[in-house]
């Protein structure tokens, strides 16, 4: 009899929901948000699989309803150009990306050790930007460590940018123009446009950027030195902001290959006894792979 009674729920048992066809996630906020923050993955697998989903994506070319639906498919399509070049299998192209992305790290370690600075390991899920300046700001006591969050950063960024249009919007990325299918015309964003950007940057994990890193300067009153591997080493923003404390400067590392795919930033802490071993633990308790970027 028991063997009958399991023989009929396995019958009667509700089917799962079938996965969302390829062509959707484009418009799945959240598996789009996942599979764009795994490219920023320490684990290849997890890039290559994230590269392999995002290939196959298709982005409709038809306009998108709203600024943020535009904006993912652009992210989308640039996601997918990026996994284009990555070829995993392509002996060269993988001798090729080391090889940049240990001169990549040889060159930001180079200039932190000319600066008295260490890597502070921030987690890669699309709010590295605003969290690596949270913690410089907790470290300057511009903020409380309870107020020192990505959120914080975010929404002082928005505001400082949609008070100041005038100042942004000539170098936001369009809705239209250059930014759109077979479009010539580089375009500008409308101010409806250039107000959902605002709100989108606020509330979404979408990627912050040099807009984003002037605006955080100006709204805190603070330069923020930002070390790379490329050129210029150091590219400062705000330094015309003056200050008693010649010492109050925020310092974070761009990265462009370390981290997979995707660019990353984190933040560069003096170096200490203290620091050195916060950073290490922090580095183990760093998950390889973040959702809900």
């Amino acid at each position: 009899m028991a063997q009958k009674k399991n023989k009929s729920k396995k019958l009667v048992a509700p089917l799962q929901p079938a996965p969302p066809p390829i062509e959707d996630l484009a418009d799945d906020d959240a598996l789009m948000d996942g599979l764009l923050a795994q490219l920023d993955s320490k684990d290849e697998v997890v890039r290559q699989e994230s590269a392999t989903v995002l290939k196959d994506v298709k982005v409709s070319n038809a306009p998108k309803k709203d600024s943020k639906g535009r904006f993912k498919a652009r992210q989308a399509k640039k996601a997918a150009a990026l996994a284009d070049s990555y070829a995993p299998n392509d002996a060269e192209a993988d001798a090729r990306i080391q090889h940049q992305t240990k001169e990549e790290e040889a060159n930001i370690k180079r200039i932190c050790d000319e600066l008295g600075l260490q890597i502070y390991e921030i987690t890669p899920d699309g709010h590295c930007l605003f969290s690596a300046v949270a913690d410089q700001l907790q470290l300057l006591g511009v903020l409380p460590s309870a107020a020192a969050t990505y959120q914080a950063c975010r929404t002082a960024a928005a505001d400082y940018i949609q008070t100041h249009q005038d100042d942004f919007l000539p170098f936001l990325p369009s809705e239209v123009g250059e930014d759109a299918a077979g479009a010539t015309d580089p375009g500008l964003m409308t101010p409806a446009q250039f107000q959902r950007y605002c709100t989108t940057m606020r509330s979404s994990a979408v990627w912050g950027g040099e807009p984003e890193i002037l605006a955080l300067s100006r709204a805190y009153n603070v330069p923020i030195h930002v070390v790379q591997g490329g050129t210029p080493p150091v590219v400062v923003h705000g330094e015309d902001i003056v200050s008693a404390d010649k010492n109050r400067v925020v310092y974070i590392s761009y990265h462009r290959r370390l981290y997979g795919l995707g660019e990353h930033y984190n933040s560069l802490r003096p170096k200490s006894l203290v620091n050195t071993v916060k950073s290490v633990l922090h580095q183990q308790q760093t998950p390889l792979a973040a959702v809900g970027r």
